[in-house]
């Protein structure tokens, strides 16, 4: 019998292209529900099916579904963050684990810059006061770009994409990475402190993790000039949603745009009653262009790991 592949879960319609690939290379794939299940669901059916490679999107992936497939040989993430698997169970039982950490650049680098260029021009808040009868371009308060500075939390592949359709709008690009140790490409590396405090637009492009948990938080946010804009197109639990809201309602922001949220899909009222929030529902990844490219990729690389061969974008290392 051909070694089975679980997806877990898939943001799409389908999961067609994912089914193309490995059943054109041989193998057999199980789908989850399309929605992402509790871990204990995944668990189930890891337990039921003792996959030889686990395909995910947003579902969890924890030690105990690693544990329940001793022939376990990848877990692939259809995505860049690997916040839902437990990586460490997996080197531990010498699992890879894999990402496609470049597939969305683009898309996401754009999101952010949609979502500055919506605030600066007041796009989402005059639409709203034309569709309620109102015409009054004597309320406009709007800024110019170029005049600003933009701060960006991380400076990885997409925060050096943002910074670079920043800069070609004129604006003064500052950046916080704890791997940039001098200014780059017109970019000026600073201390997060710093950058809270001289940035009238802060971008958070950087991964979640134990350290990153509520990074920006209420004491941040207070370094900020009045009125400025925080955007979120990275992982929602960077950011205390409370002190958002909080900051919102002082006039600290006068925008926060977020495509992600910690509690997502749920979006607390407090933050939905804000006028100066910009919500979307975590799709700043998304064209038919990257969508495309990321299941072919995490698929492929399934295939390449069960046949033996060295994945293209490992995340953990195997045990000699």
């Amino acid at each position: 019998m051909s070694e089975t592949i679980l997806l877990t879960d898939y943001a799409w319609p389908d999961d067609s292209v994912e089914r193309t690939i490995i059943e054109s290379a041989g193998f057999r794939l199980v789908s989850g529900p399309a929605s992402p299940a509790p871990a204990s669901a995944i668990e189930a059916l890891v337990r039921e099916y003792r996959p030889a490679g686990i395909l995910t999107c947003w579902a969890s992936v924890s030690a105990a579904a690693i544990a329940a497939a001793p022939n376990l040989k990848i877990v692939a993430r259809l995505g860049v963050g690997l916040d839902n698997i437990a990586v460490e169970a997996a080197t531990a039982q010498n699992v890879l684990v894999t990402n496609v950490p470049d597939y969305c650049v683009e898309e996401v680098s754009d999101h952010a810059i949609g979502f500055a260029l919506a605030w600066t021009r007041g796009l989402i808040q005059f639409d709203r006061e034309v569709r309620a009868g109102r015409w009054m371009p004597s309320d406009a308060r709007l800024r110019r770009l170029a005049s600003l500075t933009c701060g960006l939390i991380g400076y990885g592949r997409i925060g050096r994409a943002t910074a670079c359709k920043f800069s070609a709008f004129g604006c003064r690009v500052l950046a916080h990475d704890p791997f940039m140790s001098a200014d780059a490409d017109g970019v000026q590396a600073v201390g997060l402190d710093d950058l809270f405090s001289r940035s009238d637009i802060v971008v958070v492009h950087a991964p979640l993790t134990e350290s990153t948990h509520h990074l920006v938080n209420r004491e941040r946010i207070a370094r900020m000039a009045p009125g400025g804009l925080l955007i979120n197109v990275s992982r929602g639990a960077i950011v205390d949603t409370d002190a958002v809201v909080e900051a919102l309602q002082s006039g600290r922001l006068s925008g926060a745009a977020l495509d992600v949220l910690e509690s997502e899909p749920t979006v607390p009222t407090a933050l939905i009653d804000q006028p100066g929030a910009m919500l979307t529902p975590h799709v700043a990844f998304s064209s038919d262009a990257s969508l495309f490219e990321l299941r072919e990729r995490a698929a492929q690389e399934v295939v390449r790991v069960l046949r033996g061969e060295a994945p293209r974008n490992p995340c953990n290392l195997r045990k000699a």
